[in-house]
């Protein structure tokens, strides 16, 4: 795994060790003592936190000259927190099934709707992600990926829909949320080929 680090942050004059992003503002809203288990376990270990001042910060450096600038601004200015943990262990085993499960079950609560739902049992591979709804609005999503050496997180709080996944990764160079939107346009897709099986069937 690359040594990830948000490009508004290095300019904030943040130095990080390698193969270390520092973490900002506050931790992960998730159970810590897992977040800190994973993090002693894992070989790699990426944390990037940014709260609302981090945000403001990165959204008066895009100063919208392009349409995808203004976009990223436009989006980042009413977030609340962007939150990612990427784990990279040396070989399997290092993090078991029930720590996935707490974090999942953190977020199994009614303000939190699951949108994709991928277990790939012959791979010990899945993906998860919910949003946030308020008054029927997308106010926060939560993505978990799981393979068997990786495990990475995703939080984001705010107004964003999973469509606008791309715009944070274009402001942020952020890989795991490149990864994020590569897998949630594979689920539409896959999604959309079902469908077209189904009406394939009945005619």
């Amino acid at each position: 795994m690359q040594n990830r680090i948000i490009t508004f942050v290095l300019a904030a004059g943040i130095v990080a060790a390698p193969g270390w992003a520092l973490a900002q503002d506050a931790p992960l809203p998730a159970p810590s003592p897992i977040e800190k288990e994973l993090a002693a376990r894992a070989s790699d270990v990426t944390e990037v936190t940014l709260g609302k001042n981090m945000l403001a910060f990165a959204a008066k450096i895009l100063n919208g000259k392009n349409d995808d600038d203004a976009e990223a601004r436009h989006l980042i200015e009413g977030l609340e927190g962007i939150y990612v943990r990427e784990y990279e262990f040396d070989k399997e085993g290092q993090f078991s099934a029930d720590e996935v499960d707490q974090l999942r079950k953190y977020f199994e609560t009614s303000e939190w709707t699951p949108i994709v739902k991928s277990r790939e049992r012959k791979n010990s591979e899945s993906a998860d992600v919910m949003v946030k709804l308020v008054n029927g609005e997308s106010h926060g999503i939560f993505i978990l990926n799981v393979e068997p050496k990786e495990l990475t997180i995703v939080l984001i709080l705010g107004p964003i829909h999973p469509d606008q996944l791309g715009e944070l990764r274009g402001i942020s160079g952020l890989g795991a949320i490149g990864d994020v939107v590569r897998d949630h346009d594979k689920e539409k897709d896959k999604d959309k080929e079902k469908t077209k099986d189904k009406k394939g069937g009945n005619q």
